[in-house]
């Protein structure tokens, strides 16, 4: 008697890795990463100098003092005020030209703001509880405001847009209107 023996086709499995491998690559590749995450981009303040007094007295007209509770509340001066007020009240704070040195301020020279830009600091101060996207809404407010007054300085003292602005003028513009920001936790 005769057996028959069946030769049953096989697969070529050799390919199955690279196939896996691309449909690998191509998943990775088209994959959407949410924008949930926000956040700012700052450039950190270079290292105090050696022999230098960094650590100085600011005096209090200088300081915009922002504070932001646990409940998400604004405080500008120790007055509550809306997240919209924010970016005006800044601006008016930082070009206020209290000391009549600043030849392109455009501020009202009042007693209770900052002698000049270039003297002016905003300190931040947040609770541990509050909130990151109240606290980025706040620290964005601050940099529009900044931003409206380098760019009206672009404008009426450089002639240019904030766009059209050469490296130079960019650091001329930013020397004008120095982003000094102070930022700490409220200890509980």
């Amino acid at each position: 008697m005769r057996t028959s023996r069946r030769q049953f086709p096989q697969v070529n499995a050799g390919s199955m890795a690279d196939i896996a491998f691309l449909l690998l690559i191509f998943f990775l590749v088209t994959a959407v990463i949410p924008k949930e995450d926000q956040g700012f981009n700052r450039k950190l303040p270079p290292p105090c100098p050696p022999n230098s007094d960094c650590l100085g007295e600011i005096p209090q007209r200088n300081t915009l003092e922002i504070r932001v509770n646990s409940k998400d509340e604004l405080f500008v001066e120790n007055d509550i005020v809306n997240i919209d007020e924010l970016k005006q009240l800044t601006k008016a704070f930082v070009d206020n030209n209290g000391d009549t040195s600043c030849n392109y301020c455009n501020g009202l020279q009042t007693t209770n703001a900052s002698d000049n830009p270039k003297k002016a600091v905003i300190s931040l101060t947040n609770d541990n509880m509050t909130s990151y996207n109240f606290y980025i809404k706040v620290q964005d407010e601050i940099t529009k405001a900044y931003y409206e007054l380098r760019s009206d300085y672009a404008q009426t003292v450089l002639k240019k847009s904030p766009d059209e602005l050469t490296k130079e003028e960019l650091h001329k513009v930013r020397d004008a209107y120095p982003f000094i920001l102070s930022e700490a936790h409220i200890k509980n």
